[in-house]
């Protein structure tokens, strides 16, 4: 039966339509994965345009001295909250301060997050009730077992938290590489005579490839710039939404440069050069804490292979003698 095996694995028919197969399929998906792969930096793009147009829409109805700025869509998770009355209680006061770091702007996203907030501790209640009762025997008792579903269910709790701060991290992460490089160009567009709006908008075109967060961003100051009654307010959301101590620094001083005439292009200058500075120690920081992180791995990974090779011999000669 091996030989057979071994004749149709050599057979020269076999070899060639295996080989023809592979090749088709790799085909298949270079040209393939090019067409599935996303317009991240489009999609955000067209979010922040759709910003753009609620901001003008908001300045209109402003001015027409309307009540509501706009209708509200009524989904199911809205509605479940407004019948419970559970919006204020699953609010928190930096909630939406959050969910604007990490990128989600508007009120879907809070809606969102406050139906997940008060829907998870269901979720993993019952998931952990499944888990200990039905899935494992655990000499636990039943009241152990209740209390360590509580538990779960608390945990459950901070889960849409936890996700936001998560988001929020690579967020702030992905602004902190781009923005040296994006104050160099938008120094280069100032001081070539270009306006501020004009150069972040420009500035936002040419970063979009490194950091899409950081594009996005520029391009809904541009839109906050046009529509917003004060240009320091713009600047302050800037600093709001991305956190990050370099962009609240450059914030400040184009306030400053709004309010006194301040040259603009010696203060970007020397912020380009403390956010590269800031970026290298954030890199020496995470090399630094490299042999810390790798005592762990190595401990359970490396050295037992160590010990086999060195004394798996030894001992394999031991037994023998005693074998003898």
């Amino acid at each position: 039966m091996d030989i057979g095996i071994l004749n149709i694995l050599f057979d020269k028919n076999f070899l060639i339509t295996s080989v023809v197969a592979i090749l088709s399929f790799a085909t298949i998906v270079t040209l393939g994965l090019p067409l599935l792969e996303r317009n991240t930096l489009g999609k955000r793009m067209k979010a922040v345009s759709e910003r753009r147009e609620e901001l003008r829409q908001r300045h209109h109805v402003a001015l027409k001295q309307r009540n509501s700025l706009r209708t509200e869509p009524v989904s199911f998770m809205k509605q479940t909250l407004e019948r419970l009355k559970l919006a204020n209680l699953l609010e928190s006061a930096d909630t939406k301060e959050k969910l604007t770091q990490a990128g989600y702007r508007g009120q879907a996203p809070l809606v969102t997050f406050m139906f997940f907030r008060f829907v998870m501790p269901f979720i993993v209640f019952g998931v952990a009730l499944f888990y200990l009762f039905v899935v494992t025997h655990f000499a636990w008792s039943g009241t152990m077992k209740v209390l360590a579903s509580f538990g779960a269910a608390l945990f459950g709790y901070y889960l849409p938290d936890l996700f936001v701060s998560n988001a929020i991290q690579r967020r702030q992460q992905s602004v902190m590489q781009a923005f040296p490089d994006a104050l160099d160009l938008l120094l280069i567009c100032v001081e070539s005579g270009m306006s501020v709006e004009a150069a972040f908008t420009r500035v936002a075109t040419e970063i979009g490839p490194q950091s899409v967060e950081l594009a996005e961003e520029f391009a809904l100051t541009t839109a906050e710039l046009s529509y917003l009654p004060e240009r320091r307010q713009a600047f302050e959301n800037l600093a709001k939404r991305c956190g990050h101590n370099g962009v609240k620094a450059v914030s400040a001083a184009l306030n400053q440069a709004e309010k006194y005439g301040t040259p603009l292009g010696q203060a970007l200058r020397i912020a380009a050069q403390e956010n590269r500075e800031m970026r290298m120690q954030e890199a020496e920081k995470k090399a630094a804490a490299l042999p810390a992180k790798l005592t762990v791995p190595m401990i359970i990974f490396f050295l037992p292979c160590l010990f086999v090779v060195i004394l798996g011999p030894a001992i394999m000669k031991v037994m023998a003698t005693f074998h003898h």
